[in-house]
C-alpha cells in the first residue's frame, strides 16, 4: 500500500490553470449530460405512449434509477471522474451503496484545511475505503498548515524585550502547535484506519503462492510485515532465498520479524537486513555454519527506539565478526544509527566488523569526535561512505568534532580511510581549511563531498584578508583537490540523504546489495 502525507505549497496569485483543465471540465459536463439522459429515458417522460407505459409495467414495479442492477451502477460509475461520482451518488440510498466498490477506489486523494471541523469527513472516508484502498494520497492545504499561525521563531507570542533572541527562536505559537496538535490528530486517524487494510493478508498469500522467489524486501511498510509472515514461506522457497530484508520500528517489545530457528532455513542467503537489535549471536553462528552460502552483503539499522526497548547483550561480539568474515572474506557490513549514544556505540562498533558504509542520523543525541575517531582506526581498510547527519537544535551552534584536539577527527577520516568515496556532513561545524585539508588527501578519489552551507565556517584570520574573497577561495580550492567542480549545499531540500533518512538507507542498503 502507498500512503502519501503532503502539505503542498500554495499556487502563486495569478497562476492560470493548465491548458487541458477546461478540456477535462466540458468532458465532465458531457458525462453528466449523458447519465441524466439515461435517467430520465429509465423514468419515462411526461406524456409518452400507453404502449411505453404497459410494457413498464409489466415489470411489476416502476422502472428507475433504484431498479438498476448493483453491477450496472458499479459499470457507470467507472466511467466517471470522483467528483462526478459523488453529485451521481445523490440520485438515490441505492446509488448511494454503490460508491464505495472497492474496484472504484484503487487511489483515493483526500485534499483537507488542517481543522477539526474536517476530522468527521475524514473519519468518514477512512471508514468507507480504508479497509480496501492500494494507494493514499493525503494533502493539507498549505495556505492552513504552513502559515496558519506561524511556526518556530515566527516571533508570534514570544517575548523578545526580556528572552532576547535565543528566548525567540525556541518559543512556540500556541496558534502553531494548535495547528500541529490537529494536523497529527488527522494523520492518525487515516493510520488508525488503514490498520485493518487487507493487504497484511495479501501480502501473506504472496508468500505462500510464490514459487521462484529470490529476492523479499520489506521496510518501514507500517506493520504489514508481522513475525509470523515469514512462516508462509515454504522450505523449497527458503532455502533458495539470496537476499532478504526485514526492517520495522514499529515492532513492540521484544518481537522481532525473524528468529534464528527461522532464519536456518534460508541457507542460500547472500544478502541480509535487519534491525540491529534482531541480529543475535545465534543467527551470526547460523550465518556461519557449513550448510549455509558466504553471506556478502548485511545492512544493520540500529535505532533507539529498538535500543531502548531491547537489549544490546545478545549481540555479536567480536569473535562473532571474525568467524562471519572467515566465513565469507567478501562480507561488507553498512549500519545506519539514528541517535545512539556514544557510549552504545561504543559497544556495537566491534574492531572485525568489516565496515564499509556507516551513517548517522541525529536528532537527539551527537556523534562525538571519540566516535569518528575510532571509525577511521578501526576500519579504515574497508571504509567508502561516511555521512554524518545532526538535526539537534541548539541556539550555541552547531558541534564542533575538532574541539580540544590537535588533528580534526574528519581530517584523519580521510586521511586514513584510503577507499573512501563518498563523505557528507550537515549540522557538525566543518572548519574551511579542514574542508581543503580532505579534498586535497582523497583527491579525485572523493567522489561525493556533500557539505551544507550552514555547517561551514572559516577562522578569524581568512575573515580578516581583505584581498581574498573566503567563500571564492574555499570553493576554488576544494574543486583543485577533487579535480572536479565543487561547491556547497545550499538547498538541504534537495538531498534525500539529509531530508528523508529512512528512505535514503534504504535505498542505499538496495544498491548495496545489488552490488554482489
Amino acid at each position: 500500500m502507498l500512503l502519501f502525507l503532503s502539505v503542498p505549497q500554495p499556487r502563486p496569485p495569478g497562476a492560470r490553470t493548465r491548458p487541458g483543465a477546461a478540456r477535462v471540465a466540458w468532458w465532465r459536463r458531457q458525462q453528466l449530460r449523458r447519465l441524466r439522459g439515461l435517467l430520465r429515458g429509465l423514468r419515462g417522460r411526461p406524456g409518452a405512449g400507453s404502449r411505453r407505459r404497459g410494457r413498464m409495467a409489466l415489470c411489476g414495479q416502476a422502472a428507475g434509477a433504484a431498479s438498476l442492477p448493483s453491477e450496472l451502477i458499479v459499470h457507470i460509475f467507472s466511467f466517471l471522474p470522483a467528483p462526478d461520482r459523488l453529485r451521481a451518488s445523490a440520485s438515490c440510498s441505492h446509488w448511494r451503496e454503490c460508491l464505495f466498490y472497492p474496484a472504484l477506489w484503487p487511489q483515493l486523494r483526500i485534499c483537507l484545511r488542517v481543522s477539526p471541523a474536517e476530522q468527521p469527513r475524514l473519519e468518514f472516508l477512512m471508514r468507507k475505503c480504508g479497509w480496501f484502498v492500494r494507494e493514499l494520497r493525503v494533502e493539507f492545504a498549505a495556505e492552513n498548515y504552513l502559515s496558519g499561525g506561524g511556526g518556530p521563531g515566527d516571533g508570534s507570542g514570544a517575548d523578545t524585550g526580556t528572552g532576547g533572541e535565543e528566548v525567540e527562536a525556541l518559543q512556540l505559537s500556541t496558534r502553531w502547535l494548535e495547528v500541529l496538535r490537529t494536523y497529527l490528530e488527522l494523520v492518525l486517524c487515516v493510520l488508525v484506519s488503514i490498520r485493518n487494510n487487507r493487504i497484511q493478508q495479501l501480502f501473506e498469500e504472496i508468500l505462500s503462492n510464490s514459487r521462484q522467489l529470490k529476492w523479499l524486501s520489506c521496510g518501514f511498510m507500517l506493520e504489514i510485515v508481522t513475525p509470523t509472515s515469514l512462516s508462509s514461506l515454504s522450505n523449497s522457497i527458503a532455502n533458495t532465498m539470496e537476499h532478504l530484508s526485514l526492517l520495522d520500528n514499529n515492532i513492540p517489545g521484544n518481537s522481532t520479524l525473524i528468529t534464528t530457528v527461522e532464519l536456518e532455513r534460508f541457507v542460500n542467503l547472500r544478502s541480509l537486513a535487519l534491525d540491529f537489535c534482531d541480529f543475535t549471536a545465534e543467527m551470526a553462528r547460523v550465518l556461519t555454519d557449513s550448510n549455509h552460502v558466504p553471506l556478502q552483503r548485511l545492512s544493520l539499522l540500529v535505532h533507539n527506539v529498538s535500543v531502548m526497548h531491547k537489549s544490546l547483550d545478545n549481540m555479536p561480539n567480536d569473535e562473532h565478526w571474525k568467524a562471519l568474515s572467515r566465513k565469507s572474506t567478501s562480507l561488507r557490513v553498512y549500519i545506519m544509527a539514528f541517535d545512539i549514544k556514544s557510549e552504545d556505540m561504543l559497544k556495537i562498533l566491534k574492531p572485525s566488523i568489516p565496515l564499509e558504509r556507516i551513517h548517522f542520523d541525529s536528532y537527539i543525541t551527537c556523534v562525538s569526535g571519540a566516535i569518528v575517531d575510532l571509525i577511521s582506526r578501526q576500519y579504515d581498510k574497508f571504509l567508502t561512505h561516511f555521512i554524518l547527519m545532526n538535526d539537534v537544535i541548539d541556539t550555541s551552534g552547531f558541534p564542533d568534532l575538532s574541539d580540544n584536539r590537535n588533528e580534526d577527527p574528519l581530517v584523519l577520516l580521510a586521511w586514513r580511510c584510503t577507499k573512501l568515496s563518498l563523505l557528507a556532513i550537515h549540522g557538525y561545524t566543518v572548519w574551511a581549511h579542514n574542508l581543503i585539508a580532505i579534498a586535497r588527501l582523497r583527491g579525485s578519489d572523493l567522489k561525493v563531498l556533500e557539505v551544507t552551507e550552514e555547517s561551514i565556517d572559516f577562522d578569524q584570520g581568512e575573515l580578516a584578508d581583505q584581498d581574498v574573497d573566503p567563500v571564492h577561495n574555499l570553493i576554488e580550492q576544494v574543486s583543485l583537490g577533487l579535480g572536479q567542480p565543487w561547491h556547497a549545499v545550499m538547498d538541504i531540500e534537495s538531498l534525500s540523504v539529509f531530508t528523508e533518512p529512512n528512505r535514503h538507507f534504504y535505498r542505499e542498503m538496495q544498491s548495496f546489495s545489488e552490488d554482489i
